[in-house]
């Protein structure tokens, strides 16, 4: 699994598998799942991931760890 957090724009993509996509799916205004041709989860891209509460810990990034 690969983790990529976006600070400026507040988006968490959880990728789960380098299988190409072949049909994705809104689980709300700002949760979309992503689906290989076997029906495997792929990708999972939450919006708004810090503000709506759905990632409650704080990431650190690149940047971050450089000024530390």
């Amino acid at each position: 699994m690969k983790a990529v957090y976006h600070p400026q724009d507040d988006i968490l993509e959880l990728r789960f598998s380098d299988k190409p996509i072949v049909r994705e799916a809104a689980q709300d205004w700002n949760v979309a799942v992503s689906y290989a041709e076997d029906g495997s989860v792929v990708e999972i891209v939450i919006l708004d991931a810090v503000a709506s509460g759905l990632m409650p810990f704080q990431a650190e990034t690149a940047a971050t760890r450089q000024a530390a």
